[in-house]
């Protein structure tokens, strides 16, 4: 048995979870924070068995999209500076972990 512990964009995360279902996977979301994303993301977490994990990666890639987000700089006190010059960055919809579970209890 494996944990998979996903963390995905506000964007993406109710069609990754709708995906999910659709292909029998049930997943648990927990609202986090954090700076990985700007526009807020959440944990999934899923457990799976072992032959099924990439089924499960296939599911949430297809259900998720890069998007290439203006990102305008850093913070500065310094004046006339080029830090806050709008830059074209690539955002990824979200990024996982894969843990063993040594035992899995219902109650």
């Amino acid at each position: 048995m494996k944990l998979i512990i996903a963390i995905i964009s506000n964007k993406d995360v109710q069609n990754v979870l709708d995906s999910l279902s659709k292909n029998g996977f049930s997943a648990t979301k927990v609202s986090t924070n954090g700076v990985f994303l700007e526009d807020g993301h959440s944990c999934l977490f899923i457990g799976v068995d072992e032959a099924k994990v990439d089924e499960a990666f296939d599911v949430m890639k297809g259900a998720v999209s890069k998007r290439i987000v203006r990102n305008y700089g850093v913070q500065s006190t310094l004046t006339g500076t080029l830090l806050k010059q709008p830059v074209d960055v690539e955002e990824y919809g979200g990024v996982a972990f894969i843990i063993d579970v040594e035992d899995f209890v219902k109650f």
